[in-house]
């Protein structure tokens, strides 16, 4: 028997039980389904972070306290109060970063904030000016500050577009003042809609001098960051390895595996992010697969059943000439069709959703969220489902074409 007879007659016993093979594919549809979902959304999400990551452009340079964590135990060790205003000064001096263009100190944290009888929980950065280039964002209206504010602790702060519509609503913020851990901070400044930026939510952001964050939100004499920029994008190893002599000077370190602090570029971040993001994705489509392992044993009981059923057919097909291997085929091929037409609607299925949730994620989440189209995903879920059929129908054809065309008639 040629293989297109051997497919008609496989299509011809799938359609004589519509319901019990729709039934059979389940398995096979929700796990292909999982898997296309997550290899697209980790897809998206990576697009994402690697944006923000860019935005901030490839000269900029994170100083970061603590140890470099090696895994996601070692997050902890960056909660360190190693960097200090001495260590401020000497990487801004010429003799020590000759390439350093731009440096700014960092501090963050949560606190609620109060206007009146409204509240909201912000994130509270302190920072200095240069936030304006580093992160190309600056105020819609109102100003920055001035070095004199930051120099004198001033009570001031630049607020962002949903802090302002959470504490004003539609009054005018400039000039009023916020009421954050007992502090009264003169609003001088408004963020138009930022959004997402560097994995910062600029919109939710309640920014003061650093010198205020320091000594009346947070009451710490340290650092959580040192964001540098450097001359030139040629010239950001060399200040990397200026900034890790000076500290250890500075620290007194004499070997590197002891440093209290790390180093990161954005090519380092885009890695990290890279490899983390990749190994997730991964970890999910693994996760995930199991469920077509326990479809292609349901296919197998299936068949079987299916198998049993017919064995009269099966005799007779033997009586008028068909051989063993003719029946193999028709069996395996039937299997096959089933998980490769689960897989199929399976795909479909997964990159509908996720375009649906990425619609759903931008619309909703404020992320820049795009669709991505994981042609990989989309080959590898054909390619399983299509072997989970071959592997899972093997033992059913083999017990249909075994079957003596003698008993096989007689069977009732």
């Amino acid at each position: 028997m040629t293989l297109k007879n051997n497919i008609k007659t496989a299509l011809g016993g799938l359609n004589d039980h519509k319901s019990r093979s729709a039934l059979t594919i389940l398995g096979i549809v929700v796990g292909i389904t999982a898997i296309i979902m997550i290899m697209s959304l980790g897809q998206g999400a990576q697009s994402l972070i690697l944006n923000q990551i860019q935005s901030i452009g490839a000269k900029t340079i994170a100083v970061i306290p603590g140890r470099e964590p090696k895994g996601p135990t070692d997050f902890i060790s960056t909660f360190t109060d190693s960097l200090k205003d001495r260590d401020l000064e000497l990487l801004g001096k010429k003799e020590n970063v000759p390439h350093l263009a731009k440096i700014m100190p960092v501090v963050f944290g949560g606190e609620t904030a109060s206007y009146g009888a409204e509240t909201y929980r912000p994130n509270i950065f302190g920072l200095t000016n240069l936030f304006t280039q580093i992160y190309n964002i600056s105020p819609k209206s109102g100003r920055l500050f001035t070095e004199e504010e930051i120099k004198g602790y001033a009570d001031v702060a630049i607020i962002g577009s949903r802090v302002r519509e959470e504490l004003f609503g539609l009054d005018d913020p400039l000039d009023q003042k916020i009421r954050i851990k007992g502090k009264n901070l003169r609003v001088i400044g408004v963020l138009g809609k930022e959004g997402q930026s560097a994995f910062l939510n600029f919109d939710e952001v309640v920014i003061v001098p650093y010198t205020t964050a320091q000594r009346y939100i947070f009451g710490i004499k340290y650092f959580n960051r040192l964001v540098v920029e450097a001359d030139t994008e040629e010239n950001v190893l060399t200040t990397v390895e200026d900034i890790k002599s000076t500290l250890r000077e500075s620290h007194n370190i004499t070997d590197p595996s002891k440093d209290d602090f790390f180093v990161q570029t954005q090519a380092d971040a885009l890695k990290t992010v890279g490899t983390i993001t990749s190994a997730l994705t991964l970890f999910l489509t693994s996760v995930a697969a199991i469920s077509l392992v326990v479809g292609g044993i349901g296919i197998m009981n299936i068949m079987l059943v299916s198998v049993t059923e017919r064995t009269r057919e099966i005799g007779l097909r033997k009586a008028v000439g068909a051989t063993e291997k003719d029946i193999l085929y028709q069996f395996l091929l039937e299997a096959i069709m089933l998980t490769g037409f689960g897989g199929i609607i399976g795909i479909a299925l997964g990159l509908s959703l996720s375009f649906v949730a990425s619609l759903l994620l931008t619309k909703f989440a404020g992320l820049d969220w795009l669709f991505s189209l994981p042609l990989s995903g989309m080959l590898l879920g054909l390619g399983v489902s299509t072997a989970v059929g071959l592997v899972f129908g093997i033992y059913p054809a083999r017990q249909a074409a075994r079957k003596s065309p003698i008993d096989a008639l007689r069977y009732e």
